[in-house]
């Protein structure tokens, strides 16, 4: 595509085009004409950049060895990797999916699927290999010393994968490369990508949505299979592919899809259920016997109901499930009543959306899980900017509240911390509000025109003479 026909923010955002008067105003016909920089090369470097300042944040963590535990909520530089290395067995090498006896009796299983297990793992072995095999008997390998070291090799990789889910979100709409920016430039990707292993589920997340975009559904279905060997969450990508699929007759695109995503996560969890399947079942159970926990709706109300009140977890699971199939209902009507169709990354978005806003958790990570499809859903500045700045505000509170820094005379709960997520979601909600408005009037999307997958098989419909 000729770098003419690229829409450049200046000329489609109103507030970027307010922001440039700063630098001279918009992008005039002579600027930006070096044939190296193009818009992918340009919004890798600010991906690194956006991601080298993440991984300087961590530095005063990092530099007392994670073992200060006012630090890393004053200075908000907490992760779960160097802690989870040790606890979890990889300091020692253990696969995750062992059932050795004496292995399980020192070692919890890990918590998460299987794709993040590999991947801990695996990121175990070669900072055992770069820190020269260390001391196993020590007994303080509860927290090793070389856990920082592990947090190194691990952000070494984060940034790789945000660098290609910045190249896939890029080439979504051919002639938009620079909606991506909102994934390069995100705060919210500085602030909690290495904060765990949640990055790795984002890029699969991407990778569907540029697979789509390039009419490719069984390619869609493997990511979004592999994605959920990861996080289960990209399960829920397969919504959109169902919206769009119904609205255009397109049962060949739906069954590839479909079976590419069921083939492929089997295939990617067929190591773990080979060697430990008893292990393997732990992320589901922890999962569903999980009460209200941090960051959540649940949670809030929980506390507001005083203290030492509990909401029963199997009313917590029913709710939630039932909101969220209510919610999916809905994405589904307005999939199906639409003026045309809509894009993938908007189905997606608003489906994942209604999971998030009653899940039992919010870890402040959870963020990037809607990132990429923002982004790409409604690529307007504005919008943006106001839901990051609730998800901002929220993961400081979590810090400071657990802290002990926002306790006011009630002890441990905060209205402080309350205010925080009613933030949130009030933020997540005026996206949502933006990206349905884009859906029901076309005119009011950022992007315009229909998928462009669902433009590529309107094309290939039609008589040779009439393409």
């Amino acid at each position: 595509m000729s770098e003419s026909s690229w829409v450049h923010p200046t000329h489609d955002d109103p507030t970027v085009a307010a922001l440039s008067e700063s630098v001279g105003g918009p992008m005039g016909q002579r600027a930006g004409r070096h044939p190296w920089w193009s818009p992918v090369r340009v919004l890798l470097v600010l991906t690194a950049l956006t991601f080298a300042a993440g991984m300087l944040a961590k530095a005063p963590c990092a530099a007392d060895e994670w073992q200060d535990n006012t630090l890393r909520y004053t200075h908000m530089c907490y992760s779960d990797l160097p802690f989870l290395y040790g606890l979890r067995g990889m300091a020692d090498l253990h696969w995750p999916y062992t059932d050795d006896a004496e292995v399980r009796a020192e070692f919890e299983v890990m918590e998460y699927p299987a794709g993040i297990s590999y991947w801990a793992w695996g990121t175990g072995v070669v900072t055992w290999a770069l820190s020269g095999a260390p001391d196993v008997d020590d007994p303080a390998r509860d927290m090793p010393r070389e856990g920082t070291l592990y947090v190194a090799v691990n952000a070494v990789g984060f940034a790789l994968v945000a660098l290609l889910t910045t190249w896939f979100m890029a080439g979504v709409t051919r002639r938009r490369p620079w909606d991506a920016a909102g994934f390069a430039l995100a705060p919210a990707l500085a602030v909690t990508g290495i904060m765990n292993w949640d990055l790795l589920a984002v890029v699969f997340v991407a990778g569907a949505a540029w697979a789509w975009a390039k009419d490719r559904p069984v390619l869609t279905g493997v990511l979004i299979g592999v994605g959920t060997a990861v996080k289960l969450y990209p399960l829920f990508l397969l919504g959109a592919v169902l919206v769009i699929c119904l609205r255009g007759r397109r049962w060949t695109a739906l069954a590839g899809a479909f079976l590419g995503a069921a083939v492929a996560w089997l295939l990617a969890n067929a190591p773990a259920l080979l060697t430990g399947p008893e292990q393997w079942k732990v992320f589901w159970s922890f999962n569903s016997d999980r009460g209200a926990d941090l960051g959540s709706v649940w949670l809030m109300v929980q506390q507001m109901m005083g203290p030492g009140t509990w909401i029963d977890v199997g009313l917590i699971n029913d709710g939630s499930w039932a909101f969220f199939l209510l919610w999916c209902v809905g994405v589904l009507v307005l999939g199906l009543k639409a003026p045309q169709s809509p894009r993938f990354a908007q189905l997606g978005f608003l489906i994942l959306a209604g999971f998030l806003l009653v899940n039992k958790v919010y870890s402040p990570q959870y963020v990037l899980w809607l990132l990429p499809l923002a982004v790409l859903a409604h690529p307007r500045w504005r919008d943006l900017l106001i839901w990051q700045a609730g998800e901002i505000f929220y993961f400081a509170a979590v810090w400071w509240w657990l802290g002990g820094l926002l306790d006011p005379a009630q002890g441990e709960y905060s209205v402080i911390y309350w205010a925080a997520i009613a933030l949130r979601i009030a933020a997540q909600l005026w996206l949502v509000a933006m990206v349905v408005r884009g859906v029901l009037d076309p005119d009011e999307d950022p992007v315009g025109g229909r998928d462009p997958a669902v433009e590529s098989a309107l094309v290939d419909a039609r008589p040779a003479t009439q393409k």
